[in-house]
């Protein structure tokens, strides 16, 4: 079969296996890993040609994401029909949703205006602190930072 495909490359040109076509019309093509003439050797490459053969008709949207996706090396195996009119099916549907919720939003009294005010808390204290507000002296070293005199605190000599 290579030697086939070769011989076919030198006398036709780039060998190409047609992988399939898309709603719109477009063909894609996988062109295997394959030797030059010169004896250098091409990688791998995935194609589409576009059924709108003028470039500035075409517009975004004209290839289906599945398809792009296997295009650019994004999954490995080309989509199926079915699985494009599922995923087709599911943004359709997503989009009927979308336009249900805004009409339900449009349709709800308006609360514009209206905005809770912000609850404020108190801080008491350091948050690992176990007791709060207890302002007694100790012989232990800790502080909150807020009753701390320079020089109040002396180290227990052993």
């Amino acid at each position: 079969m290579d030697k086939l495909r070769s011989l076919l490359q030198r006398t036709l040109g780039t060998v190409r296996q047609h992988m399939g076509t898309d709603q719109f019309g477009n063909k894609y093509y996988y062109i295997p890993e394959q030797k030059t003439w010169t004896g250098q050797t091409t990688r791998a490459r995935r194609t589409v040609e576009p059924a709108e053969k003028e470039i500035y008709k075409y517009e975004t949207g004209h290839i289906p994401t599945e398809w792009e996706a296997w295009i650019r090396g994004k999954r490995k195996d080309p989509p199926t029909i079915e699985e494009i009119l599922k995923n087709e099916q599911i943004r359709l549907n997503t989009i009927a949703k979308g336009e249900e919720l805004l009409k339900t939003d449009k349709a709800a009294p308006s609360t514009e205006g209206v905005a809770a005010q912000p609850v404020r808390t108190q801080t008491k204290g350091h948050a690992s602190a176990k007791l709060y507000e207890k302002l007694t002296p100790t012989e232990e070293p800790t502080s909150t930072a807020n009753t701390f005199e320079p020089g109040s605190w002396n180290a227990k000599k052993k």
